[in-house]
């Protein structure tokens, strides 16, 4: 395929549709890239512009939604929708909506995926799959199944360049592999261990002209990549955004992620399905419990047999109920009576870890099947910002998809 033409993904056969307190199995999800155009981090929604088949640059911003469980990464490691910069072009594995009554996105025809957006714009931009169990920037995916991009040659055409470039096994080469037209400019960012180059100082590091094409030699490096429109009548060219020089960089920004994810789940809570509950007299009961996965071990190294602990009910978009003193306030108070590894390879979206709980006062959201967020009592206990939870336990439509009546009076 020659460069700057995009396909859509494949279909799969038949859209699957996940069904509460259960995990999917990756193999049923359908698969698309596009271009992060919209984030509203507090419901774990946004939208990409999805690459189809056309004139990419004619695309509707399509909304996408996080299921529960989701897991999203960038340079390899665990991240928060808030985490990714918009303009990254993300990798998305999606399913239907489990509820249709209660998406917090657009219910789309079971077959949207097949059908022409018009206007030169193609099949595949605007799938019901619209609900992810995995989205992850370039790196990861790369990182995820093996892959490197292997870059041919450079050509300078004024102040930018074009990269011929393919994206092959980390061990071997694929001869089938899609060759892309890529750009970068002055703005892309070329990493090298704890250094940042600009594309000058790279070209000057590496003895390459800023004129002219010249062979590459099959270099293999990781790429970030994102979407900048582009002149000569060329809609679907992709764009480097970073370059990863060598492997100490790439495990920086790793490290750099991983930091911020740590403390961002340590002040949330961290999510997970309720399996069972067993009820004992005047509030007490024990709870059986699944923790997500796409998290950091460190954080499942912090439950622990006999620890004491706190578990809160939530939102299948994880916003924790009747929060409005503080997560920790209406929350069932307990310790962990079990901790067993229940799998050492669970289907994405599950960490395979499972924990017994017990409480003297369960409160009503706990339930088998429903979200709940859960944290060792140790960790720091702190109050959230308004929109990242549901007012008076009252888990409305209106405020999983807030409508303009959200903004205050002024």
């Amino acid at each position: 395929m020659l460069a700057g033409t995009l396909l859509a993904a494949p279909a799969t056969p038949e859209p699957f549709r996940p069904k509460a307190g259960e995990f999917p199995p990756l193999a049923m999800a359908h698969s698309y890239r596009g271009e992060l155009v919209f984030v509203d981090h507090a419901n774990r929604r946004g939208s990409l512009r999805v690459q189809g088949s056309g004139m990419f640059f004619r695309n509707d911003p399509h909304p996408i939604a996080l299921l529960p469980y989701a897991e999203v990464r960038q340079f390899g490691a665990p991240a928060d929708l808030r985490d990714l910069p918009l303009g990254s072009l993300l990798h998305a594995k999606g399913f239907l909506p489990p509820d249709p009554k209660t998406s917090c996105v657009p219910v789309l025809p079971v077959d949207n995926k097949t059908r022409d957006g018009n206007h030169n714009r193609g099949a595949g931009i605007f799938p019901a799959e619209n609900h992810l169990l995995l989205l992850e920037d370039e790196p990861s995916r790369c990182l995820r199944e093996g892959k490197i991009w292997q870059l041919n040659s450079l050509e300078f055409k004024g102040p930018g360049g074009l990269l011929e470039a393919s994206c092959q096994p980390l061990n071997g080469n694929d001869a089938k592999a899609a060759v892309e037209s890529l750009g970068l400019d002055q703005a892309t960012r070329f990493w090298r261990g704890r250094e940042l180059l600009n594309l000058s100082e790279w070209l000057k590091d590496t003895g390459l002209k800023p004129e002219g094409k010249q062979d590459l030699k099959a270099l293999r490096l990781h790429l970030s990549l994102t979407w900048k429109p582009t002149a000569d009548g060329i809609f679907t060219r992709l764009h480097v955004s970073d370059v990863w020089l060598d492997d100490a960089a790439l495990h920086r920004a790793a490290q750099r992620q991983r930091q911020t994810h740590l403390a961002f789940m340590r002040s949330r809570w961290l999510p997970a399905f309720v399996d069972g509950v067993q009820y004992g007299k005047f509030g007490r009961a024990s709870i059986t419990l699944t923790l997500f996965g796409g998290m950091d071990e460190e954080l499942y190294a912090d439950f622990k047999q006999g620890a004491a602990a706190m578990i809160n009910a939530a939102e299948s978009n994880l916003k924790h109920l009747s929060a409005s003193n503080g997560p920790a306030h209406m929350a069932s108070k307990g310790s962990i009576l079990e901790v067993q590894r229940r799998s050492q390879n669970p289907p994405l979206g599950s960490s395979g870890l499972q924990l017994r709980f017990e409480t003297d006062l369960i409160i009503e959201g706990i339930r088998p099947g429903r979200v709940v967020r859960i944290r060792p009592r140790d960790w720091p206990q702190v109050n959230l910002p308004r929109e990242e939870y549901i007012s008076d336990g009252a888990a409305s439509l209106e405020e999983r998809f807030p409508t303009p009546a959200m903004f205050p009076k002024y």
